[in-house]
């Protein structure tokens, strides 16, 4: 197994949008390692010619669909989090709101990043920096919140963000799996319970 490389993207021409478009849903709705660039390009309504100049992989492809499905998402999370009261509690809470809106738009399958890690697991893949960031960046903004939350301390603040974390990855995981019905709605209720208890302490 290799060792994390530095994230490299492209430049997009209108040709390699079209390209990333078809490829995004197709890697999503059927996995990546069943999508061609074949399959892509005919979908795209472009030659493999044009991916293979625009991309020069498919890995870079799948690197592009996957930043470009984050950066979406941190875009959405953002307004939200804008528009949430101040109050630490409510932008933790309004993190669980955008999963749950985030899911019902864009996410039929669950989370983009569980299922391209179920398929990219070497940290060599220039993809896996890419799917290994987006939980770091969501751990990071969890514990931010709970370090906000009055009266805790750090130790017990980076413990509240783990355990939000959890939460909110398992419930988009059983999303996916449509295990039982509106599991994100269900962890943000657990995240309720869970930050009253932690401000009683």
């Amino acid at each position: 197994m290799g060792t994390s490389v530095e994230l490299r993207r492209i430049t997009m021409t209108p040709a390699a949008r079209r390209a990333l478009a078809a490829a995004g849903r197709l890697f999503y709705d059927r996995g990546i390692h069943a999508v061609g660039v074949d399959l892509i390009a005919a979908e795209a309504g472009v030659t493999k010619k044009t991916l293979y100049d625009r991309f020069g992989s498919k890995e870079q492809i799948v690197v592009e669909y996957l930043a470009d499905r984050d950066e979406r998402w941190r875009a959405f999370l953002a307004e939200r989090l804008d528009a949430a009261p101040p109050a630490p509690r409510a932008r933790i809470l309004a993190v669980f709101d955008a999963s749950r809106a985030w899911m019902s738009d864009n996410g039929s399958k669950g989370c983009s990043m569980v299922n391209a890690h179920a398929e990219i697991s070497d940290p060599a893949h220039p993809a896996h920096t890419v799917i290994t960031g987006q939980k770091q960046w969501m751990l990071d903004l969890f514990t931010r919140l709970a370090r906000d939350v009055e009266g805790l301390g750090p130790d017990a603040a980076d413990r509240l963000g783990r355990t939000l974390m959890l939460l909110h990855e398992g419930a988009l995981v059983a999303h996916g799996l449509k295990v039982f019905p509106d599991p994100v709605a269900h962890a943000r209720d657990e995240a309720e319970a869970l930050l009253d208890v932690e401000t009683k302490r």
